[in-house]
């Protein structure tokens, strides 16, 4: 196993986007490791916070050209022999942020209650690492639990430029705080090196992500990328020590929590044996339905279902 530390900055970032056209930053051999440094720029809170921001991410501001999305993500990685069918494991070992400052933002028609905030409004968020709390000023302080909520592989070419902003089958916006360090995630593979790509750090965040946006903060973390060649996905899965987690995907609610049905009754046949009928009861038993996000224009559900029930 070989680490390799890639830190955000200009040569590094794509800003805003996936693309299979891009060319890989680097290419690494499976089960290597990524160290990786990101960064978080939010442009409506840059001025409150501009003497405490890295060189790295000015010039990013500067001299990348921004995509459809607002995510500075690292990458593409491409990884050996990976090829179009594959599937790309991708193991989060540990992340924690980078600086002692985060923000949250909410905008006008953004959210989930826009009627009732059509304003802008950002806050500097101030992390103690040490004490594993997030401070806004606000009289609560919140603890923190580091993810990244940006990560995927390329969406296939005819495609073209994919914005960060919502998740899909190629992953990208997933914001699930579940997939943090000690989660495995799968990824069906539409290019070859797979061209994994990583970044919106969150210091924290809530089921759903309210208000648009989590605690947005720039990130340390290491992942692990194996390719399988074993597997067959058509969309990703995820997995913890306690549980597998399906995912749905749609802009409407209802239909995103139908397609997290539908994958883990898909799963539970192909995991089990089992009959789509007793799959779905157990799903009425014993599988939770989160609200991943609602405020990515694309929402996210995901099932949690719990591997103790299979043992």
């Amino acid at each position: 196993m070989v680490i390799h530390e890639l830190i955000a900055s200009p040569g590094t970032v794509h800003w805003g986007y996936y693309d299979a056209a891009l060319a890989p930053i680097l290419t690494v051999a499976s089960g290597d490791r990524l160290q990786v440094h990101t960064e978080s720029g939010f442009m409506d809170a840059m001025e409150k916070v501009r003497s405490r921001v890295s060189k790295e991410l000015l010039a990013i501001i500067e001299t990348c050209v921004k995509g459809a999305g607002g995510h500075m993500l690292i990458g593409p990685v491409a990884v050996e022999g990976a090829r179009p069918g594959d599937v790309l494991e991708v193991r989060f070992i540990d992340a924690r942020p980078r600086y002692d400052w985060g923000v949250n933002v909410f905008r006008p028609l953004r959210g989930c209650l826009p009627e009732d905030f059509p304003y802008h409004h950002s806050v500097v968020v101030e992390i103690d690492d040490a004490a594993g709390t997030a401070d806004w000023g606000a009289g609560v302080k919140v603890p923190l639990d580091p993810f990244f909520g940006n990560f995927g592989v390329a969406p296939p070419p005819a495609m073209g430029q994919v914005a960060s902003a919502p998740p899909g089958f190629w992953g990208g916006n997933l914001d699930n705080k579940e997939l943090g360090p000690g989660a495995t995630v799968y990824f069906p593979v539409f290019n070859e090196g797979a061209m994994f790509s990583i970044g919106d750090g969150h210091g924290c965040q809530g089921d759903g992500e309210s208000c648009t946006s989590a605690l947005e903060t720039a990130l340390s973390g290491t992942v692990e990328l194996r390719l399988r060649k074993d597997m067959k996905l058509t969309h990703p899965r995820a997995e913890t020590g306690t549980h597998h987690i399906l995912m749905g995907f749609d802009p409407l609610i209802d239909n995103a929590a139908k397609m997290a049905l539908r994958e883990t009754i898909d799963f539970l046949g192909e995991a089990r044996g089992m009959s789509r009928d007793d799959a779905y009861t157990l799903c009425s038993l014993a599988v939770d339905l989160h609200v991943t996000q609602i405020v990515n224009g694309v929402k996210g559900v995901h099932a949690m279902l719990p591997k103790a029930v299979l043992a």
